[in-house]
């Protein structure tokens, strides 16, 4: 892939309610728009006082951090013509303090994925860590990204071993 770039406008609407007066009082919303997309609303953690119904940077890290890795995925599991039915995650990340800074320190990655009978399955969970290196993403960032997949055929009620 040629070099890319990527476009986005972000705007504090929150500064509408009022300015930055107190730490305590001033509203943390703000909206990110991509050109051709629908505007996304989001705001602060809860934690930096933030709006709990909108989605903060945090959220939209890790969901880019899973989504980046599912799509890899796809693509490498297509290419190797294993037929996938389904794939869920329900990733999990881990902020913490180190060096006086608060910052992501570990995604762990936990993809279910179900494939059609007779794919092949010991291949499909190795195609995790193909995906896993080929991710634009998970290249980005500065801390580590497990992944503890799950791989079942679909007419299978639990993981094969």
């Amino acid at each position: 892939m040629a070099e890319a770039h990527f476009y986005a406008k972000l705007v504090w609407s929150g500064g509408a309610l009022g300015p930055t007066e107190s730490v305590e009082h001033y509203s943390r919303e703000f909206r990110a728009e991509f050109e051709g997309k629908p505007p996304l609303r989001g705001s602060a953690d809860p934690a930096f006082h933030g709006d709990p119904t909108l989605y903060n940077p945090e959220d939209l890290l890790l969901s880019s951090v899973a989504a980046c890795h599912m799509l890899s995925y796809l693509a490498v599991c297509a290419h190797a013509r294993i037929a996938v039915r389904s794939y869920e995650d329900a990733p999990v990340a881990t902020l913490a303090r180190r060096d006086g800074k608060v910052r992501f320190v570990d995604v762990l990655l936990r993809p279910k994925v179900v494939l059609n009978t007779g794919s092949d399955i010991e291949k499909a969970r190795a195609l995790h860590e193909r995906a896993h290196n080929i991710c634009v993403v998970v290249n980005s960032v500065n801390f580590p990204v497990r992944h503890e997949a799950e791989v079942m055929f679909s007419d299978e009620g639990v993981a094969a071993a």
